[in-house]
């Protein structure tokens, strides 16, 4: 079961160019830097970062790039769910037990398309997203594929997504319109950045089909 997949379902819809448009952009957002790694977050929950990062996901694997998509959201993951995988092994089993990286890849029904699941809830989660063996993990991960896409939690809640924006090149935040706050969104900014980590911009979802200058329901500028 693949959930809220547009840029599959529907690859001819204004939503899935929206995607195609977003994946663009990020393309060229640090053309001075190999941006080969990115984490996706939101300043709360609800925002719709999964879906994001998911079609964003399915857009750049349909251009023949090689992209994992990595659930480090081990609070509430939800990348299993949208994909229809199992989760009962995932980074958690990497990352605290004698698992390796790449008995947990799995291989979607989309060409170019893998997915490391969260795995079981650990006790844990920002303490074992710090350690050497997350860094490892990703630099291994690194050498198999041209993009890696991971889905963190959001940044105002926990420190998690703050300890992974400095292992990956850059960060994206998901914004909901008219639940998401300006205020919000610039404490979220301090936060990536207070760590060392670089923000590329923001994702505005769930805009009103009808609001003029906007593709469907998604839209994305870049960061100033």
């Amino acid at each position: 079961m693949l959930k809220n997949l547009i840029s599959l379902k529907n690859p001819k819809s204004q939503a899935a160019e929206a995607f195609r448009t977003l994946r663009t952009n990020i393309q060229f957002s640090s053309l001075d830097d190999d941006l080969k790694s990115i984490v996706v977050t939101s300043t709360g929950p609800g925002e719709g970062k999964s879906t994001v990062m998911a079609n964003l996901a399915v857009t750049i694997a349909q251009s023949g790039k090689r992209v994992v998509l990595i659930d480090c959201d081990f609070r509430k993951p939800t990348v299993h769910k949208k994909f229809g995988l199992p989760n009962s092994q995932g980074l958690t089993n990497v990352l605290a037990q004698d698992k390796k990286t790449h008995e947990c890849i799995i291989s979607t029904n989309i060409p170019n398309l893998y997915v490391i699941t969260s795995g079981p809830t650990p006790p844990n989660p920002a303490e074992l997203l710090g350690t050497k063996k997350m860094k490892a993990v990703l630099n291994e991960v690194g050498q198999m594929f041209d993009m890696i896409l991971i889905d963190a939690p959001p940044v105002l809640a926990v420190t998690d997504a703050q300890i992974l924006s400095t292992l990956a090149n850059g960060t994206v935040f998901v914004a909901s319109y008219g639940q998401a706050e300006k205020y919000g969104l610039v404490k979220a900014k301090e936060a990536i950045e207070k760590v060392g980590g670089k923000v590329l911009g923001v994702v505005i979802n769930k805009i009103p089909e009808q609001s003029k200058g906007y593709y469907g329901k998604y839209y994305y500028y870049g960061s100033s």
